[in-house]
Order: C-alpha cells, then structure tokens, then sequence
C-alpha cells in the first residue's frame, strides 16, 4: 500500500505540474465561460444608442395577376415575419435582384398550384419551400371553398381551426435527453482514448530510462500500474470537474439569457441519477482502457511505436462508439448490437450509458452490466501490471504475445 501512495501521488504530481496539462485545461475554462456569457457579451456591444436598426431580408413574390401577387405577398409576409417581403414584376426582375444581391430569394407563381423558387445559394437546410407548399394549398382549399358556395369567413375558420394532442410518455424522452446524452457519450469517447493514450505514451517513454530496471525490480508491478492509472483517472477527473463545473455555474448565472435555447437547457437540466451513472462508466471505462493502453505501451520498444500498438484498442472503441451514434441517430437504442455491447467490458460504457439515457433498461440488465465492468477492471488490471512488469524490461524487437504470456506464466 506505502509503494501504491508513492507511486500515485509522483504520477499525480507529474500531471498538475505539466505546463500543457494545466494549460488545456485552464483554456477550455475560459472557453466554456465566455460561451456561457456570450449572449451578454452580444448584448453589451449591441447598443441603441445611435445604432441602426438591422436591415431584414428581401422576399419577392411574382405572379401573372397583380391582385394574386399582392395577396400572396401578404401571406407570406406574415409567414415569413423576418422577410422583407415585397411584390415584383416579373421572373426576369426576381432573378435580376437576386443576381446583384438586392434580394435573398423570390417564389413566382406560375398557377394557383405551382410556383418556382429562385435563389442563389441553395442551403443545405432551407425549408422555405415547405413554408411556401402550406400557404399556396390553403390559399387553394379557400378559393375552392368559396366556389363551391361557402362563406370566406367559414372557409377560413376551417382551415384555421386547430388540432391539439397531449403526449403522456411512459419511458424516456428520446428527443429532451438526446442532446445531452450525445454530450455525455462523446466526452466519455474523448476522454478514455486521451487519456488511455497518454497512459500509454508516458509507460512507454518511462522504458528510456535506466531507473525503471530499479524501480520495476524493488516496486510491485500491481502497485505501478494501479498507480499511474488512478492517478491518470484522478488528473482527468478533476480536469472535467474544472471544465463541466464552470459550465454549470456559468450556466446558472445566466440561465435567463438561454432560456429560449431547448438544447442547451436540456444539456444542464440532466437528471441527477443520470449523472450518477455517467460517472461509474466513465470511471470503470477508464479504467479498463487505461490498464489496456499501459499493458500494450509497456511492450512497445520504442515511443514512436506507441499508436501502432495501440490501434486494434482504439478501433474497438471507435466502432462500438460509431454503433452507439448510428443507434441514436436512428432512435432505436434496444437493437441487437447495442444490447449485445452493452455487456462486452470494452464497450458497455458507452453503450450501456445511452441505453439508460433514451430508453428504459430492466435495473438487471444494469446490474449485471456494472458487475461484469467491475469484474473486468479487476482482472485486466492485474493481467495488465503483468504484461508491465514483463514488457518494461524488454528492449529492441517488440515481444511477440507468446513471448509475453511465456514469461507471466513463468513469474
């Protein structure tokens, strides 16, 4: 245990004195507070005072009868509030104005039914066109009614009465929660690749110097290992504490500011037993990816052959993250592959974690998946301080995996 404390509070200390460790860190603080307070910062340099009022869009509207024109320009006026919507003469005019950048887009009418969207960037997300389908088939059904012989103020009460819904949901609120469990995955996929990288880099640069042969032969391997891992879990730990922590006071102070933005509210309004569990994967996660990533740095013989090694690791992990994406994009958490990953120890973090988010998992599916994590992070971690013990000691042509299990055996 004294050789375990010594181990992890060196390895501790080598991370708070790391100009780049504590650098990264202190950045990202004050990028997640000035984003936090960026709609005050907005409203301070926005000014009235002699400040011209911001100039809206131009909409043009063209249709074959001037009367037509008008009466659309006024409905989509009032569909397109933040348009400057305006009637033009003609198609040639509409493509002239959008040509030299006097107007953003125009819809000439060619019948009641049909029109042409001129525009000069088609955007990837521009839904104008969905807008402008509503208001020409009520425009339609209005026409169509009164000419059948009903009153223009009864065809448009018609049209304009409303249909409304309750949703009473029995589960999980896909859509509220998943914003912030795209978060959450997501940081637990940066955070377990970097720091199991940087687990691996600094077992693997260790090896350049003649002090380990000592160290390795005087301290339990177990005690080396599970040092430099806690102590690599503790450093990120307190790093994400620094950086969500500022977010969510940030947040609180100016929550008023981003209470007309729904995903960054359902961001910081998560569920405190959902943090609970982010915080037992993230740990167990780390750990068995950490005790991996020093196990396979340790038999690298060189620094430079660390990512190499270190691959087949990194792809597991990014394909049961791609797996857990695909499964959220599609919002069928419980398909056979996410179940299946969320009890393989290499990717249950992850996987299990989104399934507890957006869908509603039996509490022993949950049990057993945190059991088979705790068992794992306990055997990898002893099999890991291992393959340290043999692989620190090993210079030149990397050790084949016979080679390395040979000489466990043996030990």
């Amino acid at each position: 245990m004294k050789q375990f404390k010594t181990i992890l509070n060196f390895e501790l200390k080598s991370y708070f004195k790391n100009k780049v460790f504590v650098g990264i860190t202190v950045a990202l603080v004050l990028l997640i507070a000035a984003a936090m307070f960026f709609p005050n910062i907005m409203a301070f340099f926005k000014s009235d005072d002699g400040a011209e009022p911001e100039q809206r869009p131009v909409m043009l509207i063209a249709s074959k009868s001037e009367a037509q024109a008008e009466a659309m320009r006024e409905a989509f006026a009032a569909a397109f509030s933040d348009y400057d919507v305006r009637a033009a003469q003609s198609a040639d005019e509409a493509r002239q104005e959008i040509s030299q950048g006097e107007a953003e887009c125009a819809f000439v009418l060619t019948s009641p039914t049909s029109y042409t969207y001129y525009v000069e960037n088609l955007g990837l997300y521009d839904e104008k066109t969905a807008v402008a389908d509503e208001i020409l088939k009520n425009a339609y059904r209005v026409e169509a009614m009164i000419e059948s012989g009903i009153a223009p103020e009864q065809a448009g009460s018609i049209l304009s009465e409303q249909v409304t819904h309750e949703i009473e949901s029995l589960g999980k609120d896909q859509m509220q929660n998943y914003f912030y469990t795209y978060v959450m995955v997501f940081a637990l996929y940066m955070v377990i690749l970097l720091y199991g990288q940087m687990v691996a880099t600094n077992v693997a640069s260790e090896k350049s110097s003649r002090a380990m042969e000592v160290l390795i032969t005087s301290a339990k391997p177990t005690a080396m290992m599970f040092g430099k891992v806690i102590a690599s879990c503790l450093a990120g730990f307190i790093q994400l504490l620094c950086i969500f922590g500022t977010a969510l006071v940030c947040f609180r102070i100016n929550q008023a500011q981003w209470a007309d933005n729904p995903i960054v509210c359902s961001i910081f309004n998560m569920p405190p037993e959902l943090l609970g569990y982010m915080l037992v994967f993230f740990l167990l996660g780390f750990f068995i990816y950490a005790f991996l990533y020093g196990a396979v740095g340790s038999t690298a013989s060189k620094l430079e052959d660390t990512n190499t090694s270190v691959m087949p690791i990194t792809m597991l992990f990014i394909i049961a993250f791609l797996v857990v994406m695909f499964s959220m994009s599609s919002g069928n958490l419980d398909n056979i592959w996410m179940k299946l990953c969320s009890y393989i120890p290499l990717t249950s973090p992850i996987a299990m974690f989104a399934r507890i988010a957006m869908s509603t998992v039996p509490p022993y599916e949950i049990v057993i998946s945190i059991a088979i994590l705790i068992g794992s992070v306990v055997g990898i971690g002893v099999l890991a301080a291992k393959i340290y013990r043999v692989g620190v000691l090993l210079y030149g042509t990397p050790p084949k995996l016979g080679s390395i299990l040979k000489s466990i055996w043996k030990a």
